[in-house]
C-alpha cells in the first residue's frame, strides 16, 4: 500500500524532494522557507490527539500547502477501531457533500464554455421544471411563514400558490431554489428509498424532483438542498455535455489534476482502504455500485486528492500546467451570490457570503472564522472539510468520518496560528 513518507527522504539539509503530487507541489524544505512555523504545525497533531483521547473522533488526515508546497501531512487515530487499525494517509473517506464544490467547478466550466448561463430557466433543459408551484400553510395567509423544515410525517394543511418566476442555475448552486430544502415542498414529492437503487440514475430522478413543490418562492430564502439541488445541475451538464457527470468529472477534473483515487463506486482492489466508521452501519455506503453519479453526496476519496484540488483553485483555476479556469471565473465562483441571504449552516453566523457551491469568509472577524476574508470551501456531513485562502495562498483539508465540528475549528486554529509571514 502506497505510503506518501515511504516515497520521501526528509532531512535537515535544504534539498527539496518531491511528494507523489508532481513537481507543481514539492515538500518545503522547511515550513519557515514558505512562511510558516514548523512548532507551531506541530499543535495539528496535539489537537488531533486530544480529541481522539476524548472520543470526539476515531481518527483523522490532516494536509497544509502554502505557497505551493507541501507543509504538513500526517494521519491520526484509527481508521478500523474493532481491529486497531491505524489511520493510514491514503485512507478513503466517504466525503457526503464535499462532493459539491466539484460540481461548482464543472458548472463553471460549461459558464466558461458558454453552453450554460447562471439566469437560465431550469426548464430550458428540464422542461418538467417549467411552471413550479410552491406549498405554503394554509393558514395563516402570510406565504413567508411557511415551514423551512418539517419533523413531522404527515404534511400539515397547505396550498399551493404559484412560484412569481422559474427556477435558474444560478439559483440551485447557491441553494436559494427552495427546491428539496426538506420543507413542506419537498415532502410532496414523490418519495424514494434511500440510497436510491443502481438502476436509478441522474436522468431518471429529474421527475420525480419536479414531482412536488417548492419550499419556498426563488430567490427570497437560502435553505440548503442537501441531496437535490445541485444533482439537477449535474444533470444540466450531462444534457449539454452529451457525457455522463461521471465521465465529465473524470476527463475534465480528476485526470489533468492526478485525483485517482477518487470515485464514485471505489474499485473492489482499493476497497480495504476505506475508513471504517464506528457505530455507523455502512453497509449503504459499501455493499453498492451505483449509477446515480449523485453531484451533492456521492464522492469517495483521499486526503492528497482534495489537497490537489484545493491547490488549483488557490492557484486560480490552474495546476500541474493545467488550466480547468480563469481567475476571473473562479472569482465569480467564490464570491457571494446569494445577495446577502446565506446566514450559516445549522447556526446563524455573520461575516460569510455564499458563493456558487461554496461559503465565502468576507468579514473574518464577525464570521469568528479562522480563515482570511475571501477563503471559501465547503464540507462534509461525516466530517471533511476543505477550503482554499488565496489571501495567505494557503490549501487546507481534513478529512474526518465523525462530524465534529469543535475538532475542525482546531484544526483551522491551529493552521491559522502557524502562519508567521
Amino acid at each position: 500500500m502506497r505510503n506518501i513518507r515511504s516515497l520521501l527522504l526528509i532531512s535537515a539539509i535544504t534539498l527539496l524532494y518531491q511528494t507523489t503530487f508532481a513537481a507543481d507541489i514539492p515538500w518545503a524544505s522547511s515550513p519557515e522557507e514558505v512562511g510558516m512555523s514548523a512548532e507551531r504545525l506541530g499543535k495539528i497533531n496535539d489537537v488531533m490527539q486530544r480529541h481522539i483521547e476524548n472520543g470526539d473522533i476515531q481518527g483523522a488526515v490532516t494536509v497544509v500547502a502554502r505557497r505551493g508546497k507541501l507543509v504538513h501531512f500526517e494521519a491520526h487515530g484509527l481508521m478500523d477501531v474493532d481491529n486497531n487499525r491505524a489511520m493510514e494517509e491514503d485512507a478513503i473517506f466517504i466525503m457526503m457533500s464535499s462532493s459539491k464544490p466539484v460540481l461548482g467547478v464543472a458548472a463553471m466550466m460549461m459558464i466558461e464554455e458558454g453552453l450554460i448561463r447562471p439566469e437560465d430557466p431550469v426548464s430550458m433543459y428540464l422542461p418538467e421544471f417549467a411552471d413550479m408551484q410552491v406549498a405554503v400553510l394554509k393558514d395563516p395567509i402570510d406565504e413567508n411563514v411557511s415551514p423551512l423544515r418539517l419533523d413531522r410525517e404527515d404534511p400539515p394543511d397547505h396550498r399551493l400558490v404559484p412560484a412569481k418566476r422559474e427556477i435558474t442555475i444560478h439559483d440551485l448552486l447557491t441553494h436559494t431554489a427552495g427546491l428539496g430544502t426538506g420543507g413542506l415542498g419537498s415532502r410532496l414529492a414523490t418519495p424514494s428509498p434511500f440510497p436510491l437503487p443502481p438502476e436509478r440514475t441522474l436522468e431518471s430522478e429529474m421527475s420525480r424532483y419536479a414531482s412536488g413543490a417548492l419550499d419556498f418562492q426563488p430567490g427570497e430564502r437560502w435553505t440548503y438542498s442537501g441531496l437535490v439541488g445541485l444533482d439537477v445541475v449535474a444533470r444540466i451538464i450531462e444534457i449539454v455535455s452529451g457525457q455522463s457527470y461521471e465521465e465529465f468529472i473524470n476527463e475534465r477534473i480528476f485526470e489533468p489534476l492526478d485525483m485517482n483515487n477518487t470515485w464514485f463506486n471505489v474499485p473492489e482492489e482499493y476497497r480495504d482502504r476505506r475508513v471504517v466508521i464506528r457505530d455507523r452501519n455502512m453497509a449503504p455506503f459499501f455493499d453498492r455500485t451505483t449509477n446515480y453519479f449523485s453531484a451533492s453526496a456521492g464522492l469517495n476519496s483521499i486526503a492528497e486528492d482534495y489537497l490537489k484540488f484545493e491547490q488549483m483553485l488557490v492557484n486560480g483555476g490552474e495546476l500541474f500546467g493545467n488550466r480547468l479556469l480563469s481567475p476571473r471565473t473562479l472569482k465569480m465562483m467564490a464570491s457571494d451570490q446569494s445577495s446577502g441571504l446565506y446566514s450559516g449552516l445549522g447556526r446563524n453566523q455573520d461575516g460569510m457570503g455564499f458563493g456558487y457551491t461554496v461559503a465565502v469568509t468576507e468579514e473574518p472577524i464577525s464570521a469568528r472564522a479562522r480563515r482570511s476574508a475571501g477563503a471559501f470551501g465547503w464540507g462534509g456531513a461525516f466530517g471533511t472539510r476543505s477550503w482554499s485562502d488565496p489571501e495567505e495562498e494557503l490549501t487546507g483539508v481534513i478529512l474526518l468520518q465523525q462530524p465534529h465540528r469543535r475538532t475542525q475549528y482546531d484544526f483551522e486554529n491551529a493552521v491559522q496560528q502557524a502562519i508567521i509571514d
